[in-house]
């Protein structure tokens, strides 16, 4: 890993928290994400399942954690199974975890080898009534492949067909979507490195640049500031390319009078950031292009001042709208007429601006979090109007990620991050 040392405490917290929702005399188990295949002997980059390291700091694959707070054995109440590693292992493919480095990273005093597993968990299943397996439950989620968590949920089913079955998701969706000081520190590091990213480009951008010359400028800062680059597919979309909401070609030449969509973010120890920032590819924006730069702004603006504990998601879209939908009276985009015909399902307000304005962010960029209750603090937002005009060639989105604050206004992780239009003009020049 690129990442410094985490603190192990923070493991600990979050294990206690998760064990304390368990119902008496249950277990739990978690499990690495699988290495996936592309073809040949190629593989896709490592991505750790974020459950387990959420509760383990675990970042290696074939590890599995398991959780039993009212075992009989007290060394039995928290066990890491580790793939084994020996002499040939660590030419070829570097040191992975030893049983004493996994205790430094996780805390966690109990570790077998993985060929030890099944012989363990007949142990562990004789002794417990419950079994809280991992599903995946996002309300984003649409996966089709069968992961290492589906294959040994299966296993485990089949072997162990008389003990009840729980869910550790909706526990998980909970106290994820809450961070806690360590996790903010995490998040805010990625958020820096960003920033330093950003700034990196804007001395850069210029008419004839490409697309993906850009989002090599973003990778060249975020490798050497210890990310191990985006956490999302970044977007780098210049002209009419930024009224495709998920543009990700970033192949085009970034042309004279244009603006540069840039929805792009650094990982830090699996921690994540989401920025979302336009330049002038000329270095200075019409008159046009900065009245609705403006106009988004003070959208992002107002909808930010909105995330406070006791908010719920979909009332606070709802408000936002009514903002937008003033802007876009403004810039002459909706008349009044519009407003007045238009339907309680699809606003006319969403003709420019037809996606959500916020979403969790954390371990994962769209992160857990139960929308349908309400917000409380320490939860970590997106804030993302936009304003697309397909016909004026442009469009316009701003984004910055914010902690929700006991009292007042939302704490800004992007703060350093220019957005202003002038402040970005003046940097440019």
């Amino acid at each position: 890993m690129k990442y410094l040392p985490i603190d192990n405490s923070l493991f600990i917290k979050n294990r206690k928290k998760f064990t304390a929702q368990l119902k008496p005399n249950s277990l739990a188990v978690f499990n690495s994400n699988d290495i996936y295949p592309i073809s040949a002997d190629s593989t896709l980059p490592f991505q750790q399942h974020r459950d387990i390291f959420y509760l383990s700091g675990v970042d290696q694959e074939e590890s599995i954690l398991v959780l039993f707070p009212n075992c009989p054995k007290e060394n039995h109440r928290e066990i890491l199974f580790l793939k084994e590693t020996n002499e040939h292992i660590a030419v070829w493919e570097g040191e992975k975890l030893t049983k004493k480095t996994a205790f430094i990273t996780s805390g966690i005093k109990t570790a077998y080898w993985l060929q030890d597993m099944k012989k363990v968990m007949f142990e562990l299943m004789t002794q417990c009534e419950t079994v809280y397996i991992n599903t995946n439950e996002h309300y984003r989620a649409n996966v089709e492949t069968e992961t290492r968590e589906d294959r040994f949920t299966k296993w485990l089913k089949e072997k162990y067909p008389a003990h009840t079955v729980a869910k550790s998701n909706p526990i998980l969706q909970r106290l994820r979507s809450v961070k806690e000081k360590q996790e903010l520190d995490l998040i805010q590091k990625a958020c820096d490195i960003t920033e330093k990213g950003f700034k990196r480009i804007l001395s850069f951008v210029k008419p004839g640049v490409m697309e993906y010359e850009i989002e090599a400028e973003f990778m060249h800062e975020f490798l050497r500031n210890r990310s191990k680059g985006f956490p999302y597919t970044p977007i780098i979309a210049s002209g009419n390319n930024a009224n495709v909401l998920h543009y990700i070609e970033n192949n085009q030449e970034c042309k004279s009078g244009d603006l540069i969509l840039m929805d792009v973010g650094a990982e830090y120890a699996n921690y994540s950031s989401d920025m979302t920032r336009m330049v002038p590819v000329s270095g200075r924006f019409t008159k046009r292009q900065k009245e609705v730069y403006n106009a988004v702004l003070s959208v992002k603006n107002e909808a930010t001042k909105m995330l406070s504990p006791g908010t719920l998601w979909a009332d606070y879209h709802i408000e936002v709208g009514k903002v937008m939908t003033s802007e876009l009276l403004s810039l002459g985009l909706l008349s009044k007429a519009d407003i007045q015909n238009e339907s309680k399902d699809l606003p006319a307000y969403k003709k420019y601006f037809m996606h959500g304005t916020s979403h969790h962010m954390g371990l994962d960029t769209h992160d857990y979090g139960i929308l349908t209750e309400p917000m409380q603090a320490n939860m970590v937002f997106t804030v993302e109007p936009g304003i697309y005009i397909p016909e004026e060639g442009f469009g316009i989105r701003l984004e910055d990620d914010v902690v929700i604050q006991e009292k007042g206004a939302p704490f800004n992780l992007m703060r350093n991050i220019p957005i202003e239009a002038d402040e970005i003009e003046g940097l440019m020049n």
